[in-house]
C-alpha cells in the first residue's frame, strides 16, 4: 500500500476504493511482512474490519467524519486504546495500565472515523534498544532487514514505510519520532510541545515528550494533527491551540529559511548526506523561499540539556520498579534510566535553565527567519546485530543524530525525505519552526514534496521484492 493518506481520502470520496479495500490490504501487508519487520505487538483485525464497514455505511449515507475517516492507523504501543493492553513493550508495566481506556489522542481518531489496525513495536518504555532474551518482537527495517528502522517510534515507522497501515502515532522525548521517519524514509512531525494531549501515554520525560503523527507526507501530517491537537482537561501540559489543515500547493513565496551546517555533517557522516541536504535547500529555494546561513544557539548544551532532563525525569517514573525488577528491564533501558542516579538535583535545575536560555535565543533566531533547515540524521539506517549483541553501544550513533535540541525546546519540527543513501537507505531533512507554527512547517513541507518523489519510495520488501534478504 503506497497511497498517501490524502491519497486515500480521496479516492473514498471518489468511490474508487472502499476503507474495507483498504483495510484488507492493510491486513494481507501485515500477514505477509510482519513476522520479518517486527512492526506489530497486537493487531486488531475483525476490530479493523469491522470499522471499515461502519465508515463505508456512513461515508456511503453522507455523513463524512473528514479526512481520517475509513484510513487504517497504527498507534504505538505506550498509547492506551481500548481494544488491548498497553504494554510499552515491556514484563515490568501492569497490563491493567490503562486498561479499558482510550487515550485522548485516541479517542480524537476514533471520533475521525480512523481505522486502528493494531499496536505498534516500540523500544521498551520509549528507550534502549531491542533485547533479544525478552518475549517481544526485534522491530526492523524494512529497506533492510538487516538494519534498525530506529525508535522508539520503530513500529509505526515501519508500518507506514512498509505499507501495514497509511499513518500513525508515534512519540517524540529526544527524536523518537523524527529518527524512525527519517531511517525508514516518511515524514514524521513532532508537534509544539503542549499541542496535543499526552495523557494516556506512558511517560519518558514529562516536560519533554509530545504525541505526533507519522505518514507519507506532510499533507498527512497536517491532516492528523488537525484530529489531535488541542487542549484536554486530563493534561495541564496541553494548551487551548487547536490546529486547522490549510490547503498545500507548490509556493513558498517570501519565507526566509535559516540553513544550518554546523555540527550536522560530523566525521564518519555519509557521504551522500551533503549533496541531498544541498538539493533540498535548492528545491526550498526554488518553491520562492530566501535562505540564509546560520548557527543554532547553545546546540551541544541543549543537547545535552535533553539527555540529562530525560534520564532524571525517567528515573523518577521508574525508580521503585528498577530497584525491585532489575532484570526484568532490557539491558539498554537500564543503562539509560540509571543514568539519571548520576545527576545531581542542581544539575537538573542547571539544565531546566539552559532549556528556557536556549528557547529564548532560539526566539532571536526565529526574529530573523520562519523556518530552520537542517538535516535530521546524518547517516542511513545503521546494521542492527552490534545493537542486539551489544558490540556496538548505542551512544556511538548519537553524534549522528540531531533531534534532541529540539525536545529541549519544545519547538514543531517535521522531518521528511530528502534522498538516500548509495546504498539506497533514506536520508532525511529537518524543518523546524517557531512555536505553534506547524501550519508554516507544513507548508513547506509540502511545497518540497510538491517537487520531490522522495516520500513517494516505497521498500523493495513493500512492493513484493522478495530478493530482499528476509
Amino acid at each position: 500500500m503506497s497511497l498517501t493518506l490524502t491519497d486515500a481520502a480521496a479516492a473514498l470520496r471518489a468511490g474508487t476504493t472502499t476503507s474495507r479495500a483498504l483495510t484488507e490490504a492493510a491486513i494481507a501487508t501485515a500477514d505477509r511482512l510482519d513476522a520479518r519487520v517486527g512492526t506489530y505487538l497486537a493487531r486488531f483485525d475483525e476490530y479493523a474490519l469491522a470499522t471499515a464497514d461502519r465508515a463505508d455505511a456512513e461515508l456511503a449515507a453522507g455523513h463524512d467524519r473528514g479526512p481520517l475517516h475509513g484510513i487504517p492507523f497504527g498507534v504505538k504501543d505506550i498509547i492506551a486504546m481500548a481494544e488491548g493492553p498497553t504494554t510499552a513493550q515491556s514484563l515490568v508495566l501492569d497490563r491493567s495500565w490503562g486498561a479499558g481506556k482510550d487515550a485522548p489522542v485516541v479517542a480524537r481518531l476514533k471520533a475521525a472515523g480512523a481505522v486502528i489496525t493494531g499496536k505498534t513495536t516500540t523500544m521498551e518504555f520509549a528507550c534502549g534498544m531491542p533485547d533479544l532474551g525478552k518475549p517481544f518482537p526485534v522491530p526492523r527495517n524494512p529497506w533492510d532487514l538487516e538494519t534498525w528502522p530506529g525508535g522508539s517510534s520503530s513500529g509505526t515507522g515501519s508500518g507506514v514505510a512498509a505499507g501495514m497501515f497509511l499513518a500513525g502515532l508515534g512519540t517524540d522525548t529526544a527524536g523518537s519520532i523524527r529518527i524512525p521517519a527519517a531511517l525508514c524514509g516518511i515524514t514524521g512531525l513532532m508537534p509544539t510541545f503542549g499541542r496535543v494531549p499526552k495523557s494516556g501515554c506512558v511517560p519518558l520525560g514529562y516536560s519533554l515528550d509530545h504525541i505526533g503523527p507519522m505518514a507519507r507526507s506532510a499533507a498527512d501530517c497536517a491532516a492528523v494533527l488537525a484530529v489531535i491537537a488541542g487542549s484536554h482537561a486530563s493534561d495541564p501540559d496541553c494548551v487551548d491551540a487547536p490546529f486547522t489543515a490549510e490547503p498545500v500547493g507548490d509556493d513558498f513565496s517570501g519565507m526566509r529559511i535559516g540553513v544550518v551546517r554546523e555540527g550536522h555533517f560530523p566525521d564518519g557522516a555519509d557521504p551522500a548526506l551533503a549533496p541531498a541536504f544541498d538539493a533540498a535547500v535548492a528545491q526550498l529555494e526554488a518553491s520562492g523561499a530566501t535562505t540564509v546561513e546560520v548557527v543554532l544557539p547553545l546546540r551541544a548544551e541543549l543537547m545535552t540539556a535533553d539527555i540529562v532532563t530525560m534520564a532524571c525525569e525517567a528515573l523518577a517514573y521508574h525508580r521503585t520498579d528498577m530497584t525491585t525488577r532489575w532484570d526484568d528491564y532490557f539491558a539498554a533501558t537500564r543503562a539509560m534510566i540509571a543514568r539519571g542516579a548520576m545527576v545531581s538535583g542542581a544539575d537538573y535545575v542547571q539544565a531546566q535553565r539552559m532549556r528556557r536560555a536556549g528557547q529564548l535565543a532560539l526566539g532571536r533566531l526565529f526574529a530573523e527567519v520562519d523556518v530552520v533547515a537542517c538535516p535530521t540524521i546524518s547517516v542511513g539506517a545503521p546494521a542492527l546485530q552490534g545493537y542486539l549483541d551489544g558490540t556496538t553501544e548505542i551512544m556511538e550513533l548519537f553524534a549522528h543524530i540531531h533531534t534532541g535540541y529540539w525536545d529541549s525546546v519544545g519547538n514543531p519540527v517535521l522531518a521528511l525525505p530528502m534522498g538516500a543513501t548509495a546504498s539506497g537507505m533514506p536520508l532525511s531533512l529537518q524543518l523546524a519552526g517557531r512555536p505553534f507554527e506547524e501550519a508554516t512547517l507544513l507548508r513547506a513541507g509540502s511545497a518540497f514534496q510538491a517537487r520531490t518523489t522522495h516520500h513517494l519510495r516505497v521498500p523493495a520488501l513493500a512492493a513484493g521484492d522478495e530478493a530482499v534478504a528476509a
